[in-house]
């Protein structure tokens, strides 16, 4: 029977025309399976299904999603990340106190935390981003900071009080592939595909409520701070602590990233 794939071009260009063929003809693709994103049980011959081609330095893996998780896409990640990310399948979650990634060479450090975040009575999906230096507008000397106006520049709003969640920013993204976040995505420039704007170099793990409340929104948002003003929190309450205070300070930027490049 054939399954209810979507194969884009990008994951075609890649596997070939005649696996794609076989895969959409339904010789080659599960019936059942786990979702990559979510984790969840799958069919793909009762829902509709992506293809994510995952591609390393020198291996390759196809898995599915659901087509509500994910759209079908070529993901590259390093051979390191591959690797781990195959091994975490079937793994238990651990809650993610944060990891640090270098987004570019020439880019300071940037520190990333995952957290829920109560607004309105609602739980939402959050990661905070605070460097671990002064960030300065590229091409300038400046001994100042200019981490905020930078991302205000490129849509993040500023926000004085958590009573709200901020608006979506399109163009923007956070990939959570393989029940792990892996990338927050950026415009390419030209209208080119995504970039990554922060990239972990071990694909993160994050709590199951944190994934669950991820998939139920189909958005993650996203809060940054300048060096100092939010600290690594041990605890949500702490953070949203922090978070208050650096929003009170008007030292806080804000935005709601929607999952997965969509």
């Amino acid at each position: 029977m054939p399954r209810m794939l979507d194969v884009s071009d990008d994951v075609r260009a890649e596997i070939g025309d005649e696996e794609a063929d076989r895969l959409l003809a339904g010789e080659n693709a599960p019936g059942s399976y786990d979702c990559t994103s979510c984790r969840t049980p799958g069919d793909s011959e009762q829902e509709r299904t992506s293809t994510v081609l995952f591609i390393g330095d020198e291996t390759a893996v196809l898995a599915f999603a659901h087509a509500t998780c994910l759209p079908s896409q070529v993901v590259q990640v390093t051979e390191e990340q591959l690797q781990g990310a195959a091994r975490s399948i079937g793994a238990d979650d651990a809650p993610a106190q944060g990891a640090q990634a270098q987004p570019a060479p020439e880019q300071a450090v940037l520190g990333v935390t995952s957290g829920l975040v109560l607004i309105s009575g609602e739980l939402h999906p959050a990661l905070v981003v605070e460097p671990t230096g002064p960030i300065v507008r590229p091409g300038t000397n400046g001994v100042g900071d200019d981490f905020l106006p930078l991302l205000i520049e490129q849509g993040f709003m500023p926000v004085t009080e958590l009573n709200s969640a901020p608006s979506v920013l399109h163009g923007w993204s956070v990939l959570l592939a393989m029940g792990q976040l892996h990338a927050v995505l950026q415009p390419g420039t030209g209208g080119g595909s995504p970039v990554a704007w922060w990239q972990a170099h071990q694909p993160l793990q994050v709590t199951e409520s944190w994934r669950a409340a991820a998939n139920k929104h189909q958005q993650v948002l996203l809060f940054a701070a300048p060096v100092g003003s939010i600290g690594r929190q041990p605890r949500e309450d702490l953070l949203r602590d922090a978070l208050d205070k650096a929003a009170a300070g008007g030292q806080l930027v804000a935005a709601a990233l929607p999952l997965a490049g969509t």
